[in-house]
């Protein structure tokens, strides 16, 4: 849809952006759920879980952000601040808009907002990552600003290959077979 597609009511649209509060926790983990999927992002799909959301909740409340539109969860931002010696790095973890507020300016109020306080605790670089094949958050962080891409190569191992994920089966396997298992006998009523 264009600018042009839209009603007067869309193209200005009233989003609101605050601090995630304790009753978003579960709406914005399902979000991210449905958002970052096995099959479109295999490796951020496994970092994503609950306990993500929970601990950033937890240490960096003032960097968890949503957006509303009418009261209903429009998206989410999760970030941290990073203090090294030379540099204070401002990094946006996660990112998440509902396919229902694509291309509405949600995202963009959410990185601004979180930008903005960022600066103001002293941040002087922002960071991002992605899946390098997502083009248009690529595009997207490219129009506000980010640059220097650079790819990341991640390698994984099937744990169940390694020798002692096999010992440690194998023990747990003779374990359970040597273990007696023996039910309570029931005691009948005194009569």
């Amino acid at each position: 849809m264009t600018d042009i597609d839209r009603s007067p009511d869309e193209s200005q649209l009233a989003i609101d952006i605050r601090e995630m509060e304790i009753d978003d926790l579960a709406p914005v983990f399902h979000l991210g759920e449905n958002l970052f999927t096995s099959d479109l992002y295999p490796y951020i799909y496994r970092t994503w879980d609950q306990w993500e959301v929970i601990g950033l909740y937890n240490t960096d409340p003032e960097y968890c952000l949503v957006a509303e539109v009418q009261e209903q969860l429009a998206g989410f931002i999760l970030g941290t601040i990073i203090n090294k010696a030379s540099w204070t790095y401002g990094y946006i973890i996660w990112l998440g808009v509902s396919p229902a507020f694509h291309r509405r300016g949600v995202a963009d109020k959410l990185v601004d907002r979180l930008v903005e306080r960022m600066i103001d605790d002293g941040a002087r670089f922002m960071m991002v990552d992605t899946d390098p094949e997502n083009t248009p958050a690529l595009k997207f962080f490219a129009r506000k600003g980010f640059g220097n891409i650079r790819k990341h190569v991640y390698l994984s191992m099937n744990l169940s290959k390694h020798e002692y994920y096999g010992k440690l089966i194998a023990y747990e396997r003779e374990k359970a077979e040597r273990q007696v298992w023996k039910r309570p006998r029931k005691r009948s009523p005194k009569a």
